[in-house]
């Protein structure tokens, strides 16, 4: 739950900046996102060996 501190005085445009900017860094939209759908980990770790290689090949310079 995250909690805004405002004064009484500050306008409500700067409290719900400060509410997105609280809600970005606290990536709970990126948690809901990956509990949507089960991965299975030997899927997940295939993929972050592929990403791995992937990456490998991009500064082997194989890739233009």
């Amino acid at each position: 739950m995250l909690i805004i501190d405002s004064k009484d005085c500050e306008n409500i445009d700067k409290a719900l900046k400060k509410y997105k900017k609280k809600f970005e860094k606290s990536k709970t939209l990126l948690q809901l996102r990956e509990r949507q759908a089960f991965i299975k980990p030997s899927i997940r770790n295939r993929m972050k060996v592929l990403k791995a290689v992937y990456k490998q090949q991009l500064n082997d310079g194989k890739f233009d």
